[in-house]
């Protein structure tokens, strides 16, 4: 027992922010609640042109219970620690707000798994990441928020033809790697517009105001994303595999109720 506890410690101080298959074997973590309901405990925020932990606009706040994200500012709130192989289950509404140049388009945010790097790295607000995209009509999109290598890349199964540019995911298609754009949501509207409140056929997400579960599923490289509990998406094949994960502040009032994740 005493020899588990020296390799645990070492590999702390060796990489003091990944969460490990050790500390996993040990039956330290399970169940982890990334959102405490008071406060951003586990987080810090990043704001383009302000920079770490300075938000004096109240960009990220608390409010009865939930985090509010105003989207006034781009940016994001990002976790101190790093994570693999989980289930992650975000629930979220839509506020009214919108600001700047998308004040009258749909009501975008996002969630950037596996990020890594310097904060701010993309357009000055975000890390190097794999994002799961929120956005009205196409939350479960994938896009490589990446650096333009294979660092950064996603592998879907899609369909035949693109849809105004961009893969669409088909669970019965042929995979494609991409290393940056994105690959749409199954049920992604071909004639989606990016404007405020916009619906499309197929939409899963409920419309804006009702509560959604977001759940990304990685193990090992592969990530699956189901939208109030429905397969939206499937990347076989992800790089990189770990990291920190972010919220997004991208024009639009969010609010979240609950951030939790399952370790596997």
């Amino acid at each position: 027992m005493r020899k588990v506890f020296v390799l645990l410690f070492i590999y702390a101080m060796v990489n003091p922010f990944t969460l490990s298959s050790q500390e996993r074997a040990g039956g330290k973590v399970g169940h982890i609640s990334l959102f405490n309901g008071r406060n951003l405990d586990g987080w810090y925020t990043y704001l383009q042109g302000q920079g770490r932990n300075h938000d004096p606009k109240g960009v990220f706040t608390v409010q009865q219970g939930m985090i509010r994200i105003s989207g006034e500012e781009w940016g994001c709130i990002a976790t101190v620690r790093e994570y693999d192989n989980y289930r992650l289950s975000v629930k979220f509404r839509w506020g009214e707000k919108t600001w700047g140049s998308r004040v009258d388009k749909a009501r975008d945010s996002g969630i950037l798994l596996h990020s890594q790097g310097v904060d701010g790295a993309v357009s000055g607000a975000w890390m190097y990441s794999i994002e799961c995209q929120v956005i009205e009509g196409g939350t479960g999109d994938f896009i490589v928020v990446g650096d333009g290598s294979d660092s950064f890349s996603v592998t879907c199964p899609v369909e035949a033809g693109k849809q105004n540019g961009s893969y669409v995911y088909n669970a019965g298609g042929n995979p494609v790697t991409i290393l940056e754009g994105r690959v749409n949501w199954f049920g992604r509207d071909p004639g989606w517009k990016d404007a405020k409140g916009f619906r499309g056929a197929k939409d899963v997400e409920k419309p804006a105001g009702k509560w959604n579960t977001l759940e990304c599923i990685v193990k090992g490289s592969e990530i699956k994303v189901f939208l109030n509990g429905t397969l939206v998406n499937h990347a076989i094949r992800v790089q990189p595999v770990s990291g920190k994960i972010q919220i997004q502040s991208e024009g639009a009032e969010i609010f979240i109720r609950s951030a939790d994740l399952l370790i596997y």
